[in-house]
């Protein structure tokens, strides 16, 4: 008799959805329009309701992303690496989540979607093993002529609006945004328009791990309504346009958006494979040179200087 009433209580349970929210802040607000809108696997089945940010939520996701700029990017090269490092930890523990949530995005087989979480993992370490090592790389001693030491060193640019592929939920996501914050930049990042999924899912893996709340912001909806007012915002200094590159018309709008306010743009470039070799090409275009000049003293009556 207990074993048919298990049965049956069985049956009778509801699945208890999961309700995804936007990540701003370090807070998981629902978008203040009240907005949602389907998302639906490679099949056009159902998956979830996702939050369709509006203009409103796009500038406070600027707020928080101004607000944390001064701690990031004052924190040692090190300590970003760590906290890179925390992420890749935390995503691994979360594996066969994103395998299930990448392989309904994007159509993929179980094992296809297990290799793309996989490379996504080792492309957040590979990214947090470069924090304290970009500065040797583009920075150094400048030869003058005169007595002084001429020094240049990368600096962050800022607050970015990343605008993740549209084709590679994950992948490409990380793939844009790891650069962005290892270089000390903090982020707005517009998740990709049909699979915004696993880019929500990361916002609860960036809020339980060390990253400082603001530096990283993630919204969802229709890319064109919020990438127009992060385009033309005063108070951000670069915009990477990969999720933009299926749409040459909005690419163009959003180029001269920016233009109007001297943003850096980096411009959409296609994109075979997202697991190759990244290089360090994501990571210079959102990085200033400064240069620090200082005379060199002289030591004893030699004359000779240091």
């Amino acid at each position: 008799m207990s074993d048919k009433t298990d049965k049956t209580d069985q049956q009778q349970r509801l699945s208890v959805f999961k309700t995804y929210k936007l990540y701003v802040g370090g807070k998981f607000p629902r978008s203040e329009s009240g907005r949602v809108y389907e998302v639906t696997d490679a099949k056009g089945k159902w998956l979830a309701n996702a939050p369709q940010s509006s203009r409103k939520d796009a500038r406070d996701a600027v707020v928080a992303a101004r607000k944390a700029f001064g701690g990031w990017s004052g924190a040692t090269a090190y300590n970003r690496g760590q906290i890179l490092y925390r992420v890749a930890e935390m995503l691994e523990g979360r594996k066969g989540q994103f395998v299930h949530e990448v392989a309904e995005a994007e159509g993929l087989s179980k094992s296809k979607a297990a290799d793309q979480v996989e490379a996504t993992i080792d492309r957040w370490v590979w990214y947090a093993g470069w924090t304290d090592k970009i500065a040797q790389v583009l920075g150094g001693g400048n030869p003058v002529a005169g007595p002084y030491f001429n020094l240049s060193s990368p600096e962050p640019t800022g607050v970015v609006a990343v605008l993740a592929p549209q084709e590679s939920s994950f992948l490409g996501l990380v793939s844009v945004l790891a650069p962005v914050i290892a270089t000390g930049n903090t982020a707005i990042v517009i998740a990709s328009e049909r699979s915004p999924l696993p880019a929500l899912s990361l916002g609860e893996v960036l809020a339980t791990s060390d990253v400082p709340g603001g530096v990283v912001n993630v919204l969802s909806g229709r890319t064109a309504e919020i990438a127009a007012p992060l385009a033309s915002h005063q108070d951000v200094n670069a915009i990477d346009l990969a999720g933009a590159g299926h749409d040459d018309g909005l690419a163009k709008e959003l180029e001269i958006a920016a233009a109007d306010n001297l943003k850096r743009v980096l411009r959409p470039q296609p994109v075979d494979d997202w697991s190759a070799d990244p290089g360090i090409d994501r990571m210079t275009p959102f990085l200033e040179t400064k240069t620090v000049w200082h005379p060199t003293g002289s030591l004893g009556a030699s004359g000779s200087s240091y």
